[in-house]
């Protein structure tokens, strides 16, 4: 297949309507997200872990790995949003994906610049918040995806059903997608693009810890929770010894001082890069268990692109089938 167009591709100036999510650490170095996007997708610089200076050196060797177009994600809730921002301002960022905090003190000085603004949301409620601020597409998830999805336990596929009776703006879909037979399933609920989180954490050019893809990819589908649902923002991730702790605390009834003590005592930088998967928080989605091969990002891609070539096919020959009744 030589391309596949939709209103996000059009709009992001993309061969493939196949989004790599802004992973902490995974994609906080220039390797990833250029990966993605020189293989026709878009890839995400996941700006959340970065300090200034670091965050300024690893989007400059970014524009130098890739001609084409990416994203940085950046929390605006972080202390140091304002001079992220800044920095991805004067630097000229093709594509901002924001996240846990409100866009519209920031949208006219990107749009001014030709930055498009996608916004990452998790209820029908703060899609319409987004899109009556004037972002130009929105990202939605459900309960499936690694990372933060929503607390609320609903699927992907109601979730992305549910925003786009209501919205107008494109809309990305993630959450629970690991092939492109995923990929063809929320192109079919009306998604414009899909965002992959986890397939693109197993891949060589994530930047992580042998140890934590190792784990995520002994995982079946069954082996991730969502963990700390007490502390308000849960992660999904595996069920490990740290996780083991959080729900023995939940069922204790322990008072909320010692648990939210408990739930702030492990980091997903501890997994991450420093390779404890058994008491820090190794983050990723229910996908894990569909994936079984740690590859490079050129081949992912091609999997994705020839298996949503596939089911593409499939269903157009399902309408040209003889029908067995009259």
């Amino acid at each position: 297949m030589d391309y596949f167009q939709t209103r996000a591709t059009q709009l992001l100036k993309i061969r493939y309507p196949i989004i790599q999510a802004g992973m902490s650490w995974a994609s906080s170095s220039a390797s990833l997200p250029a990966a993605v996007s020189n293989a026709g997708g878009l890839g995400v610089l996941a700006a959340g872990p970065l300090y200034v200076e670091d965050f300024t050196r690893v989007l400059d060797a970014l524009r130098v790995a890739t001609p084409h177009p990416f994203a940085v994600n950046i929390p605006l809730y972080r202390p140091h949003a304002a001079e992220l921002l800044d920095a991805m301002h004067a630097r000229r960022v093709p594509v901002v994906m924001a996240s846990q905090g409100g866009p519209k003190a920031h949208l006219s000085r990107f749009h001014d610049i030709g930055s498009v603004w996608i916004q990452v949301v998790s209820t029908l409620e703060h899609a319409l918040k987004a899109q009556d601020a004037g972002v130009d597409a929105i990202v939605v998830v459900g309960t499936e995806a690694g990372g933060h999805p929503p607390a609320n336990g609903v699927s992907t596929m109601v979730t992305v059903r549910r925003v786009l009776q209501e919205i107008s703006i494109p809309v990305i879909a993630g959450g629970g997608v690991a092939d492109g037979w995923g990929v063809a399933a929320l192109l079919a609920l009306g998604a414009e693009a899909v965002q992959l989180g986890t397939r693109f954490l197993l891949t060589e050019e994530a930047t992580l810890h042998a140890a934590y893809k190792e784990a995520v990819l002994a995982a079946d589908v069954a082996d991730t929770a969502l963990i700390g649902q007490r502390s308000g923002q849960p992660v999904r991730g595996l069920r490990n010894q740290f996780a083991r702790q959080v729900f023995q605390a939940e069922n204790d009834h322990v008072p909320d001082e010692a648990y939210d003590a408990l739930f702030k005592s492990s980091t997903l930088k501890q997994a991450a890069l420093e390779g404890n998967v058994e008491w820090g928080k190794v983050e990723a989605g229910q996908s894990a268990g569909l994936i079984h091969q740690i590859k490079p990002v050129a081949n992912v891609m091609h999997d994705l692109i020839h298996e949503l070539d596939l089911a593409t096919q499939r269903m157009a020959q399902m309408r040209s089938i003889t029908p067995l009744f009259n």
